[in-house]
């Protein structure tokens, strides 16, 4: 501030410059706040967007859990899956039979 003097020769302070420059600094943080407030603004969309991306996650993840070991077609695939069991076990124990049976043939085969 500069101590200037007015017609009747008494001091008084130049406030002009000063308002200028306070003026000046008001405009750089409206723009700050301006930039600050438009990114803040994109990260709660983005945080929005996470937010129902985890919630759509959640709910399909419950619908397996629902779905998972006690649904009614997971029985349904079960009980094949047994069955398909018991069908190798008898299978595996038909062929069993059958390569003795042939090693039976080939020795007595061998034999005359």
């Amino acid at each position: 501030m500069t101590l200037k003097f007015n017609e009747d020769g008494y001091p008084y302070e130049d406030l002009i410059e000063e308002n200028k420059k306070l003026e000046s600094r008001i405009e750089v943080l409206n723009n700050s706040l301006s930039i600050a407030l438009g990114i803040n603004d994109d990260y709660q969309r983005d945080n929005k967007k996470l937010k129902d991306q985890a919630k759509a996650a959640e709910g399909e993840t419950s619908i397996i859990k629902g779905i998972g070991m006690n649904s009614p077609e997971m029985k349904a695939l079960q009980k094949e899956v047994e069955e398909l069991k018991a069908d190798l076990v008898r299978a595996k124990e038909d062929h069993q039979y059958d390569n003795l049976v042939h090693q039976k043939e080939l020795e007595s085969l061998r034999k005359k």
